[in-house]
């Protein structure tokens, strides 16, 4: 292993202390788990990868452990070499420094990748977290795709993941999450008109592993998971209209990694962690009363699941429990209180989002235990589901879905490392004809 040294036109080298926080960067740790492995604090982790990033001239983990791997201060096990395709003999002519460098690294891509995408595999990356509640950053590149009816918006103005996204007159708002400084109480709000995003007044409480849905113009928050990872049994309101928070009435439980969809002034609760299981538990709330009441509880308990409202039934599709993702689709009716299974998605997928259009349920999202390469569309007249394109594979999870003005968007998420991406979705052509004389 060599000794570290300037690169990347970097102004100094690497201290003994930084390089050992990159190597263990390269293993996929967190911020905590460094913190605990070098007896130092979560925040002189942060302060030392500040450095890191800076002196490598770098912006992320996986930059960084690209250049620790190009630079010789990591080892690349053994096996992901071995695994990668034989090149073909050289020409006789030596290849310039540079380009020899590009193909190493592109080799060992190549290997993780094919790694990560066997059918089926455990956890992706080269870590297993320890649970659904945290991620666990890995140097595996997300893989970008360019499909047709997807464009690329302006990015989000932090990278976060395990957020909520909600769409209110013409604007999608991104709430709470989690980043790689923690779990955060930020508001962005978007304008597709302009494709910009402005900053709102903050959550009053951080929270992380949320949904969120609107009645009116109120968005309405409830649970999730607080700054010391426990969930919470709160419920705070953001009126759009006056860009201020509100305070209603707690939950019946703490609860966190829920599934919420809004039908006729009400919001409907599925599923979640209560801080010690999965639960199947389904809650109302009736805005108009501020009151909460539990309903009949969903067939299979999980968390990470999502929902839409479609025609007075709420789908209830996915999900995932530390163990397993879920192809699972359960109906709920609000009107009889009872469930129905429903047709099964192609693939299991958990910490999914969803938005309906048009009487079609589209998820996005997925790839917690196995390959994300397609996202799925539910037709409640012909119970069917039918693939639809993504453009983020590998895995994209954690992310928030929302539906506005006949197209889908979907921002942020986890893909090795929380990603802060803004992508739309054509769900619908739209056919302007010319106005025609009489």
């Amino acid at each position: 292993m060599k000794e570290p040294r300037e690169t990347n036109g970097a102004n100094e080298p690497l201290s003994e202390r930084e390089l050992e926080i990159l190597r263990l960067v390269a293993t996929g740790a967190s911020n905590n788990q460094i913190a605990r492995e070098l007896f130092i604090s979560p925040n002189t982790v942060k302060v030392h990868l500040r450095n890191i990033f800076a002196k490598l001239g770098v912006e992320s983990r996986t930059e960084a452990t690209m250049v620790a791997i190009r630079e010789g201060w990591v080892t690349v096990p053994q096996e992901a070499v071995e695994s990668a395709p034989q090149p073909e003999a050289p020409p006789p002519v030596p290849l310039p420094r540079a380009k020899r460098l590009f193909l190493v690294v592109a080799a060992l891509l190549v290997a993780l990748g094919t790694l990560a995408a066997w059918p089926r595999a455990t956890s992706p990356g080269p870590m297993n977290c320890p649970d659904a509640f945290s991620d666990c950053l890995t140097p595996t590149p997300t893989v970008v795709g360019s499909p047709s009816r997807w464009r690329a918006r302006a990015q989000m103005p932090a990278p976060r993941s395990r957020l909520a996204l909600v769409a209110v007159d013409r604007k999608l708002y991104a709430i709470g999450g989690e980043t790689i400084e923690g779990v955060t109480g930020a508001v962005d709000i978007y304008d597709p008109s302009t494709n910009t995003w402005a900053p709102g007044a903050r959550k009053p409480t951080a929270a992380a592993n949320i949904g969120a849905a609107a009645v009116g113009t109120l968005i309405y928050v409830p649970g999730g998971f607080g700054a010391d990872g426990q969930p919470m049994d709160i419920l705070e309101v953001y009126d759009t209209t006056v860009d201020r928070w509100l305070s209603r009435a707690h939950l019946p439980t703490r609860l966190g990694a829920y599934a919420i969809a809004a039908w006729e002034d009400r919001l409907y609760l599925f599923g979640g962690w209560d801080g010690t299981r999965y639960v199947p538990n389904t809650y109302v709330y009736d805005a108009r009363r501020d009151a909460w009441e539990e309903r009949h509880p969903m067939p299979t308990a999980r968390g990470f699941a999502a929902a839409g409202a479609i025609a007075g039934r709420i789908y209830v599709v996915g999900g995932y429990d530390n163990t397993q993702e879920y192809a699972t689709c359960e109906a709920y009716n609000p009107a009889t209180d009872t469930w129905a299974s429903c047709a099964p998605m192609a693939e299991a997928r958990g910490g999914i989002g969803a938005g309906v259009i048009q009487d079609r349920l589209y998820v996005v999202g997925g790839g917690w235990t196995g390959y994300l390469s397609f996202n799925e569309r539910y037709d409640p007249t012909t119970d069917a589901w039918a693939r639809f394109e993504t453009p983020l594979t590998f895995q994209w999870r954690n992310l928030g879905v929302a539906a506005l003005e006949g197209d889908l968007y979907a921002a942020g998420g986890w893909s090795g490392e929380p990603v802060g991406v803004l992508q739309t979705y054509q769900a619908l052509f739209k056919l302007f004809l010319p106005a025609t004389g009489k």
